[in-house]
């Protein structure tokens, strides 16, 4: 492979890397918090509609396909006039199937934390609000990190489905290039080594912040 070849490849994905970046980080924001909000509220809530409601979220969201979902919102909204770039839907679109995911990842923290802390809260004469927020939550945060990291890894890997609405990310980039240049193997190639590398900085960062809580 020539030098020009290898820096058009190159340059495209690292273009490519960088809006991956954004709408991974974008996404994951919009996803925790919803699922750390929803989470909270299913938890501390007795009322039967609202659970319901969060559910129905939770398993619409959940079971439809990813790219149906950003079809919907790029194809669907542009149909009755609302129209959102691919960068909008692709954050907003990945954030809200995230965050279905991640209301289950902090609910079952929540629910993992040992009764006994909750009965301890009450004996000190803790509210239910109060000893969610100190007791609870912190303990729940905690126990939910390695789910947290491994969604993210996911979503870092799922926005190469956001090529599909023309967001300029990695794999759009990708085919763009093989389209010119047919080197199909290079640049997909390439393209697995840019996941690769992207995922484990995402898994690592995920590991140090699980050991900073540990103390």
């Amino acid at each position: 492979m020539n030098e020009v070849l290898l820096y058009r490849i190159m340059d495209a994905l690292l273009t490519g890397a960088i809006v991956t970046v954004e709408v991974s980080v974008g996404a994951l924001a919009v996803a925790l918090l919803i699922g750390l909000a929803l989470a909270t509220v299913e938890h501390l809530t007795v009322n039967r509609a609202i659970c319901f409601l969060i559910r129905s979220y939770v398993e619409a969201l959940r079971n439809v396909p990813s790219l149906t979902f950003l079809f919907l919102l790029y194809f669907g909204l542009a149909a009755v006039g609302v129209r959102l770039s691919s960068m909008t839907v692709a954050v907003i679109g990945l954030g809200l199937i995230g965050g279905a995911v991640v209301i289950d990842i902090f609910r079952a923290g929540f629910r993992s934390v040992p009764k006994g802390q909750n009965e301890a809260a009450a004996a000190i004469g803790l509210r239910p609000l109060d000893a969610f927020r100190l007791v609870i939550l912190p303990q729940g945060l905690r126990l939910a990190l390695p789910p947290l990291g491994n969604y993210a890894i996911g979503l870092v890997k799922d926005t190469s489905l956001v090529a599909a609405i023309a967001a300029p990310e990695v794999m759009f980039n990708a085919r763009q290039i093989v389209n010119e240049t047919f080197a199909t193997a290079w640049v997909y190639g390439a393209a697995a080594v840019l996941y690769l590398a992207l995922t484990f900085v995402v898994g690592q960062a995920f590991i140090l912040v699980e050991r900073r809580m540990e103390y």
